[in-house]
């Protein structure tokens, strides 16, 4: 991913959790983690325990997220004030060293215990502000990956629709609307090598018609986990583990079609790396003393195992995400 694509992801996430954006840079921004990201995101167990068993109204941390590292060190070093302070400002004396006359700094008590021992004591406490890099690899992002994938696992929406949008010769009748249920397949062929595919993959819950590549068709609506006035929802004639069934039946018949000679040829080759370690091990093994030969016969197995792992044939199927849309009942989109 890009720097653009990771920070245009990272503010989408903010804005669904309701975060208050502090500051705002091409390459940083500082913001306030509501409630449920600061769960997600900080590793405060103890603190959210307390929060819930006395009522008390939590407090939040602040962090900055840095998109681009080379760009926020020099917006900093722009930004931060010369070391000796103001020009034509005399530097502070050391501690128990105050020369006679010389300005106290605003705020400070004019006679204290900790100001004549360890000189100004500020008496205001400025909070630390974690600053992570958002970059691809990092841990942060992987952090936000993980709490989106948990959320977004399963949603339930409706199509956006407004009372107005009816014809005028029929202002006070109801639209119908159909229900789809959606599940985003991810498929792997691996062997020593490997290849991924995402298949999206919809049902009519009512006629139960599957149709392929159903997120294309979910990006041209706007949904809402609201439903609209004046609807009313066709009867479902599908359970959702009937239709879960159907989904998986279809996907294996589509599977079963592809060219597999990629297996064939991954079979050759771990065929091939099983007999080359043979004829290594084998002479090894009888050739080795008594008390060496049962470890060599481990490394064999061990050996065998992480082969067959590695060039066997396989086809993994995942599903990433799933949903139940209610979609305008004869959208001319969908036919």
């Amino acid at each position: 991913m890009k720097t653009d694509q990771i920070q245009t992801f990272v503010m989408r996430y903010l804005e669904a959790e309701q975060c208050d954006i502090l500051e705002k840079h091409p390459a940083y921004v500082t913001v306030k983690l509501s409630p449920s990201a600061d769960k997600e995101l900080n590793y405060r167990p103890y603190y959210w325990s307390f929060v819930e068993r006395t009522g008390v109204t939590p407090e939040t941390m602040t962090c900055t997220f840095i998109f681009d590292p080379e760009e926020y060190k020099a917006s900093q070093t722009v930004s931060a004030p010369p070391v000796g302070g103001p020009a034509g400002q005399a530097a502070p004396s050391p501690a128990g060293n105050n020369v006679a006359g010389a300005p106290m700094p605003p705020g400070a008590p004019a006679d204290s215990i900790l100001g004549r021992y360890f000189g100004f004591v500020p008496t205001q406490m400025t909070a630390r502000v974690p600053k992570d890099e958002v970059t691809f690899g990092s841990r942060r992002l992987g952090q936000i990956f993980e709490a989106v994938r948990n959320k977004g696992r399963f949603v339930h929406l409706y199509e956006q629709f407004k009372p107005e949008q009816q014809q005028k010769s029929a202002p006070m009748s109801t639209l119908a609307y159909e229900t789809w249920m959606q599940v985003n397949y991810k498929v792997e062929m691996a062997c020593d090598m490997k290849r991924s595919e995402i298949h999206s993959l919809g049902i009519h819950m009512v006629t139960g018609e599957i149709r392929e590549h159903f997120q294309d068709v979910l990006r041209t609506r706007r949904l809402s986990p609201r439903i609209p006035p004046q609807v009313y929802m066709i009867p479902d004639r599908l359970t959702l583990p009937r239709a879960v069934i159907y989904l998986e039946e279809y996907l294996e018949r589509k599977l079963r079609d592809y060219d597999h000679s990629w297996a064939e040829d991954a079979q050759f080759r771990l065929q091939d790396e099983l007999n080359r370690i043979r004829s290594y091990y084998e002479s090894l093994i009888q050739s080795a003393d008594l008390d060496k030969k049962p470890d060599f016969e481990a490394q064999y197995a061990n050996r065998r195992q992480e082969i067959d792992w590695q060039f066997r044939p396989r086809i993994e199927v995942t599903v990433i995400n799933c949903g139940l849309f209610h979609l305008q009942a004869g959208n001319p989109a969908m036919n």
